[in-house]
């Protein structure tokens, strides 16, 4: 039995998805099985993938369910004690499975074991995270998830492993919620909230954000997001999950109103508490619609001059 399962879902990413399954087998830590769970692709990805000889790798062909569904099979099929995702177009280090094994061993209670991030840029420039009350180089348990998680989250979805024994407690990815609309916030809110979550500082994996077929806010009316509400309860006790699930409500607010959704926007924007976000959201999201547009098309236009603008913080 392995000690991880890599878990990578893919739908039409011929172009990436080779690279990232190559980070994976280069893994300094050799106990794993890689898992590729192609959810119906209608590209060249079944190629690239089974251009790939190695005995590790399972490869599963299924009609097209979505992310979620795409990652509960993989969960289903996995061998390993801990399961980790790598998503089709994202990198690792060939440390990272060697510094997640480090930490499960090193503690044992965590129903998740995590790693730090980077963003590479289309442009080459890599921008780092920063988490509030740890250092860069921390490696332990995370005293305060939620708080830590406010401006970048402490679990990244391709740079964290989790006890398989986690998701016979707590279920599998929610299936009502679409790739990009929370599907994994959802997911590690839920763990983080029954489980101790260690962290280790080293950077092992990156976020390759100029990737082919990435959801764009022009989907946005096509997607089903998380409602935020089964978490109601929590929130009443814990005011950092409070104001981390506001972060998200302000962020949905702000998506379904550059998309014309008024009703949406509404039911976001009237669920946060006040106080939880920054006054600069506060202001876009009373901003008329048209202004907001102008506002998102120049942060764009910002981004390919490598000039970052963060309209939801």
């Amino acid at each position: 039995m392995p000690f991880f399962s890599i878990i990578v879902p893919l739908y039409n990413k011929q172009k990436e998805i080779k690279k990232t399954l190559l980070s994976a087998l280069a893994q300094t830590f050799l106990d794993f099985e890689l898992i590729v769970i192609n959810d119906g692709s209608t590209d060249n990805s079944e190629a690239e993938v089974l251009s790939i000889i190695d005995d590790r790798l399972v490869y599963i062909k299924t009609e097209n369910k979505g992310i979620s569904s795409a990652r509960n099979l993989g969960i289903e099929k996995a061998k390993g004690e801990y399961v980790s995702f790598l998503d089709a177009d994202d990198l690792w280090y060939e440390n990272h499975l060697k510094n997640l094994n480090e930490l499960a061993s090193l503690f044992p209670e965590a129903g998740a074991v995590t790693a730090n991030y980077e963003f590479y840029h289309p442009n080459g420039i890599v921008t780092n995270t920063f988490f509030e009350g740890m250092d860069s180089n921390y490696r332990g348990i995370v005293a305060g998830f939620f708080k830590s998680s406010l401006k970048f989250r402490v679990i990244w979805t391709s740079a964290v492993a989790v006890k398989k024994e986690v998701f016979e407690k707590i279920g599998g990815f929610d299936t009502n919620i679409t790739l990009g609309a929370g599907e994994d916030t959802d997911m590690w809110t839920r763990i983080a909230l029954n489980y101790p979550i260690a962290f280790n500082g080293t950077i092992s994996a990156s976020y390759m954000l100029g990737s082919s077929n990435r959801v764009s806010h022009a989907q946005t009316l096509k997607r089903s997001f998380s409602k935020l509400d089964k978490f109601k309860q929590e929130e009443k006790k814990d005011k950092s999950l409070q104001k981390f699930i506001d972060n998200y409500r302000a962020q949905y607010a702000l998506k379904h109103k550059l998309a014309g959704d008024t009703k949406t926007y509404r039911y976001y924007k009237d669920a946060i508490t006040q106080g939880n976000i920054p006054f600069k959201t506060k202001l876009l999201l009373d901003l008329p619609a048209p202004l907001l547009q102008f506002f998102y098309i120049m942060k764009q236009k910002l981004k390919k001059a490598n000039i970052h603008f963060d309209i939801y913080n």
